[in-house]
């Protein structure tokens, strides 16, 4: 697929190199930076072009006329949306995937349409960020929560505790600890090594548990691997730009929120536009302050300001004098493993979970829903079988016969209201939506060849 991206960002850059590290991907990278380009050059296999990305000549030089995808992720929205309409208007590019950020613009009914705006999907990064670290308040245990089936079946990775009722045990004897409820576990990783689960696979103290279940039963699962903590009532938010207002304005119902902000006047706005939350006006890395805030009794810090060391920093205070679970938005990969590794309870990637809505319509065959995981390492996959048994690889075939590649499993199954746990002797059926997990994403494209069908099937 020619893939044209504009911005060379933090998005867009790590855009480009997970999609230039597929062979059947052809990137072309437009950004103003020389310099930035240059150095992306040197490390990736992709074309770059210099210039303004939504002048018509440069989006020409670039290869827009025979580009199969438009991916706009400048740090403009007003650049990425004009690009789009160039695209469209002169040479009728099939797929339009913008980065908005402004809340007027989303909220803006009608906007996105090929008659009007032609964008084809909107990604807004900090509404993405927003919902991922709105699950993790919601299970205080977990690592990451991901979605799939509008919400029906979550992949959730949890740390399994010293003294959890499943650890030192088989996973063969999860259905004795649950027999209520059906999971699956897809994934472990022991000390940085992936671990494809099998029935006499014996869960240790300290490992990274990936598993899959419904909704509903997620805290039930969670509580199996180690100790259940308790809900989160007492929030503060250090940052009030566009995902730290989001984030109170999704929490103020239902939790106690404040919130610190160190401009006088962005944290006046903020003031008049939520209902609940206490808007504090200061440092959130001021230790007096958070004295005085009751952070010994915080049950999650969280830091999403737009500089990364200041969340870091702030974070690690706000741990040292006492509260329960922090969180820091960091932008720099390398950062987020070290910070991970202890120092935080958890980094939150805003490229990680971005790039999953982009490689969603990347994928061939019906892929609906993607994440990255693991720095890009992993993958979980949604996809839709089609097709029977004679034009379909999956459709009408036990799990257990179906040639998956080295290190994927599938891990559950909807069926239009219903949620299968992905046993060995479940049958796909058609129109089934597939949950898959890879440990190693360059078998990604053997798993969208076992969900393409057969040009014969009609």
């Amino acid at each position: 697929m020619k893939i044209l991206i504009l911005g060379a960002g933090q998005v867009g850059s790590t855009v480009a190199q997970h999609l230039a590290r597929e062979e059947a991907n052809e990137v072309t990278l437009v950004d103003r930076d020389a310099d930035r380009l240059r150095e992306l050059q040197d490390r990736l296999d992709i074309r770059t072009v210099q210039g303004f990305a939504s002048f018509p000549d440069v989006l020409a030089d670039a290869g827009i006329a025979d580009a199969e995808m438009l991916v706009a992720v400048t740090d403009s929205d007003e650049t990425n949306m004009v690009a789009c309409q160039v695209a469209y208007t002169l040479h009728h590019t099939p797929t339009k995937i913008a980065r908005v950020r402004a809340p007027e613009y989303i909220n803006a009914e009608g906007l996105f349409a090929q008659e009007a705006m032609p964008v084809d999907v909107v990604i807004s990064p900090e509404k993405l960020v927003m919902s991922y670290i709105s699950r993790l308040i919601q299970y205080p245990g977990a690592l990451q929560v991901l979605d799939f089936a509008n919400g029906r079946v979550r992949l959730v990775a949890v740390r399994a505790y010293y003294g959890g009722p499943l650890v030192g045990h088989e996973l063969r004897t999860i259905r004795d600890h649950l027999p209520d409820l059906d999971t699956r576990v897809a994934a472990i990783y022991r000390r940085g090594q992936a671990i494809i689960p099998e029935g006499d696979t014996v869960i240790e103290a300290d490992d990274e548990v990936f598993f899959i279940a419904a909704r509903e039963d997620i805290r039930q699962v969670i509580s199996e691997l180690r100790k259940l903590d308790r809900p989160a009532r007492r929030i503060i938010i250090a940052g009030g730009g566009n995902i730290g207002e989001r984030l109170a304005d999704a929490l103020e119902e239902t939790h106690h929120v404040k919130l610190i902000e160190r401009d006088r006047n962005r944290a006046r706005h903020l003031s008049e536009h939520l209902d609940k939350t206490i808007v504090l006006h200061g440092d959130a890395a001021d230790e007096e302050l958070l004295r005085d805030e009751n952070i010994e009794n915080t049950d999650v810090f969280c830091a999403v300001t737009n500089a990364e060391e200041a969340n870091i920093l702030s974070a690690m205070l706000a741990k040292h004098l006492g509260a329960r679970k922090t969180m820091a938005l960091i932008n720099r990969p390398s950062y987020v493993d070290l910070m991970q590794s202890g120092a935080l309870d958890i980094a939150i990637s805003p490229q990680q979970v971005t790039i999953g809505t982009l490689l969603t319509h990347i994928r061939r065959g019906d892929v609906v829903v993607v994440h990255s995981l693991r720095r890009g390492a992993a993958e979980a996959i949604e996809a839709i079988a089609h097709g029977d048994r004679d034009t379909s690889r999956v459709v009408g075939r036990r799990i257990d016969d179906i040639p998956l590649p080295p290190g994927t499993t599938i891990g559950a199954i909807v069926r239009e209201d219903e949620v299968l746990m992905g046993h060995r002797d479940i049958v796909i059926e058609a129109e089934d939506h597939v949950i898959l997990f890879l440990v190693d994403r360059k078998y990604v494209p053997d798993v969208e060849k076992l969900f393409q069908v057969d040009v014969t099937f009609l």
